[in-house]
């Protein structure tokens, strides 16, 4: 295990641990496809590809097929360190989102028609939308957590069209959505035109700018859905606390696994607990699943992955964070003047 460890080491800066090459080899003996493998041993996808690697280096692995397989020394290896097949127990009806879906089936329903005619991802601004049924699990949790009814809400970047189930549910008092794409805020503004829906702000904007005086402290609740870098934690969870009233107000973003490590995690949060000085309330797993995105071929992982084999199903998710403000509580109004690093670090592999 030492070996493997230290070879790991030479392939990448992101840590690795003894656990690390146990949550591979556990993920491998469960599924051969890599992209299960990433999503099973819930490890920063380039750091996966690491562990693989080495693992084929060694001769514990095998690519057949499009497959990573055990060889005969891997199956001797994970009988000597008595690691076992991965498992996976999520809740069959909630999908682990912890949320009944059902009180909203309708407005499922009618968000599913209206965004079928939505724009793609676009790669220029690292977007992935999630599943119709995430969207619609996201207000069902707002509401449960008393954020949603009567609240003043903002929207920061929008791909995964979340306005549009706000609208629908009919719960918040005023919606604000800023997003960078005009696609985007062209259809929101058509969708909100159609359905008769008044109380909506929207608007293009860049969010690397400091935000304009409307959308600062005055809002209930905010959501978005950042890059997965730190700097992207401080300037957009960030930018979602300035919209913030005052103490007791509410913030919901999304995290990986895929793409942050535990120890980018704890960066994070450090910037959440000692930069802002708001409490995390909620963190739920795998919460946000998002739709496999047309440019995967474009993306570092396409790059990286030992047997390029296009995913079949949705790999790709998020933990789902809820963060509350306290007195003394603070957010990010300053201009963003980092560059590429907004978006990309080591970890990274959707860019």
């Amino acid at each position: 295990m030492k070996e493997i460890m230290e070879r790991v080491r030479e392939k990448t800066s992101i840590p690795v641990y003894e656990r690390t090459i146990e949550n591979v080899l556990s993920a491998i003996q469960a599924s051969g496809d890599v992209w299960k493998i990433v999503d099973l041993s819930e490890e920063p996808l380039p750091l996966v590809v690491a562990v693989v690697t080495t693992l084929s280096e060694l001769g514990h692995v095998a690519f057949k097929d499009g497959n990573v397989i055990l060889t005969e020394s891997g199956r001797k290896l994970v009988e000597k360190y008595g690691i076992g097949e991965r498992k996976d127990y999520t809740c069959s009806h909630c999908k682990g989102k912890t949320v009944e879906l059902s009180a909203f089936s309708d407005l499922l329903e009618e968000f599913k028609e209206i965004v079928k005619d939505r724009p793609e991802p676009a790669h220029q601004f690292d977007q992935a939308y999630v599943t119709p049924e995430t969207t619609v699990a996201r207000v069902a949790l707002m509401h449960t957590r008393g954020d949603l009814e009567n609240k003043e809400v903002f929207v920061l970047g929008d791909d995964d069209l979340t306005s549009v189930a706000l609208m629908l549910s009919g719960l918040p008092k005023r919606i604000a959505v800023l997003d960078i794409d005009e696609r985007l805020t062209k259809f929101i503004e058509k969708t909100a035109e159609e359905i008769g829906y008044e109380n909506i702000e929207i608007f293009t904007f860049d969010l690397r700018k400091p935000l304009p005086d409307y959308a600062l402290h005055k809002f209930d609740t905010f959501i978005t859905d950042p890059p997965e870098t730190v700097h992207a934690i401080r300037s957009f969870v960030g930018r979602g606390i300035a919209t913030l009233k005052g103490p007791g107000c509410a913030g919901y973003f999304g995290i990986t696994r895929r793409e942050s490590s535990l120890d980018k995690w704890r960066e994070m949060q450090k910037v959440l607990i000692n930069e802002f000085g708001v409490v995390i309330t909620d963190i739920i797993r795998n919460f946000n699943e998002y739709v496999n995105w047309g440019y995967v071929e474009e993306t570092r992982a396409w790059r990286l992955l030992p047997v390029k084999v296009k995913p079949s199903y949705n790999w790709y998710k998020s933990y789902m964070f809820r963060i509350q403000t306290l007195e003394g509580s603070k957010g990010f109004e300053e201009e963003i003047t980092v560059g590429r690093e907004l978006y990309d670090d080591e970890e990274s592999s959707t860019t």
